[in-house]
C-alpha cells in the first residue's frame, strides 16, 4: 500500500505525503480503539463488567481512593471520576496530587492547562491516559 503512495508520491509531488500521513494517523487512531477494547475486555474479565469512559473512571477512582466497594452518591461518583481524571492525567505532568482532606479523598493541583480539542480527540486524549495507568497498574498487579 505504502509503496503505491510513493510511486504516487514521484507524479504527484506533496498531495502523496499528505495521503501517507492520513494513513498514518488513521493506523494510530485504530491502534488506540484496539487497545481501549482490550482493556474493556480484561476489565470484564477481571471484575465481570465491560465499563464505557464513566466506568472506567469510576473504576480509576475508587481504586485511587482505596474505598473499595461501596454505594456512593451521584455526587461521590462525580468526584470519584475527578480523581481518575487527574491520576491519569499526572503521568503528562497537568496535574499534581497537593494532598488529603480530612476524609481521605486526594485533592490535585492544576499545573498546566489542558489542550483544546474537540469532544472526539479529548476523549481519545483520555483513552490514551487511561491505557497508559492500566498498564501500570496490570505491571504492579502482576
Amino acid at each position: 500500500m505504502f509503496d503505491h503512495l510513493f510511486s504516487i508520491c514521484d507524479f504527484q509531488g506533496f498531495h502523496c505525503v499528505f495521503k501517507i500521513y492520513i494513513c498514518s494517523m488513521q493506523q494510530a487512531k485504530d491502534d488506540l480503539q484496539v487497545r481501549w477494547l482490550k482493556l474493556r475486555i480484561k476489565l470484564k474479565e477481571n471484575y465481570g463488567i465491560k465499563p464505557d469512559m464513566d466506568g472506567v473512571l469510576f473504576l480509576i477512582g475508587v481504586q485511587e481512593l482505596g474505598s473499595g466497594k461501596q454505594v456512593y452518591t451521584k455526587e461521590q461518583k462525580q468526584d470519584l471520576m475527578h480523581i481518575a481524571v487527574c491520576t491519569v492525567l499526572m503521568a503528562s505532568g497537568y496535574y499534581m496530587l497537593e494532598g488529603y482532606d480530612e476524609e481521605n479523598w486526594p485533592h490535585f493541583k492544576q499545573l498546566k492547562a489542558l489542550p483544546e480539542f474537540n469532544l472526539f480527540e479529548q476523549e481519545n486524549f483520555l483513552k490514551d491516559h487511561v491505557l497508559l495507568y492500566f498498564d501500570q497498574f496490570f505491571k504492579n498487579d502482576n
